[in-house]
């Protein structure tokens, strides 16, 4: 043993400058690999929301709910990107206005959200909501009025060059001050984006159930499957009646 360790100083004081040589080679071979194994991790963890995939550069998570979704490539272009992400805010919100007001109707007994537009098609029909008739109920007045009101928004939100501002105004528009804090502003902005994603595809799940069965609303639909669900079902839509049992 104390030969071995003889053997290793006097090795040592022989060849110092190569002993340290191979050593700082070492050690730069060493932080090279590791440098380079998490840049490839960095790379291989990819997108969010597909594990495997790359996520675009153009989206480095910095906006509410971005976990890396644009398999078509949408949004290279940086003035669309804006544009879409303002757009779908937007379409969120009144998805969020939408389902509720489709299913609030039917679970009171009112009628579902197909029937509630018959009277539109009827000439000089009344428009009514929640078995109350509306005032200036006849369809031409409602839809100058839908016109015009929607018309001013657009435009005043269009005049505003902040892009920030267009998507969350504040103001009157929080009256409960909820993005004084900026910490729960940010936490705020992901649910409300992922709260308006989730009707978005509700929204359109009405729209196909009223589709293949006519004149139907989501309850009475969803009570029909709850009723039977081995047979009331999607396959009920997409599997031809001819081959099922």
């Amino acid at each position: 043993m104390a030969s071995n360790a003889l053997m290793s100083s006097s090795i040592a004081a022989v060849f110092p400058s190569s002993l340290s040589s191979s050593k700082s080679k070492f050690a730069s071979s060493v932080r090279l690999s590791n440098v380079s194994c998490k840049s490839r991790f960095a790379m291989s963890a990819g997108a969010d929301w597909m594990p495997g995939q790359p996520r675009p550069p153009y989206l480095d998570g910095s906006a509410p709910g971005d976990y890396g979704f644009d398999p078509l490539r949408l949004g290279e272009v940086p003035e669309n990107l804006e544009r879409f992400k303002e757009s779908e805010l937007i379409h969120c919100r009144w998805a969020m206005l939408a389902v509720p007001g489709m299913l609030v109707p039917e679970a009171l007994g009112l009628g579902n959200w197909v029937k509630a537009q018959e009277w539109a098609a009827i000439p000089g029909g009344q428009a009514t909501y929640l078995g109350n008739p509306v005032p200036w109920g006849n369809l031409p007045t409602i839809l100058v009025i839908e016109f015009l009101a929607i018309a001013f928004v657009e435009h005043q939100r269009s005049m505003e060059k902040d892009p920030e501002k267009k998507k969350y105004p504040g103001g009157a528009f929080d009256p409960l001050g909820y993005s004084k804090d900026p910490k729960k502003f940010e936490e705020l902005k992901v649910k409300e984006i992922k709260n308006g994603r989730l009707a978005l595809l509700a929204f359109v799940g009405f729209c196909v159930q009223q589709s293949a069965y006519p004149g139907t609303g989501p309850l009475e639909n969803l009570a029909t499957h709850l009723a039977d669900p081995w047979h009331k079902n999607i396959g009920d839509v997409i599997i031809p009646r001819s081959i099922l049992p």
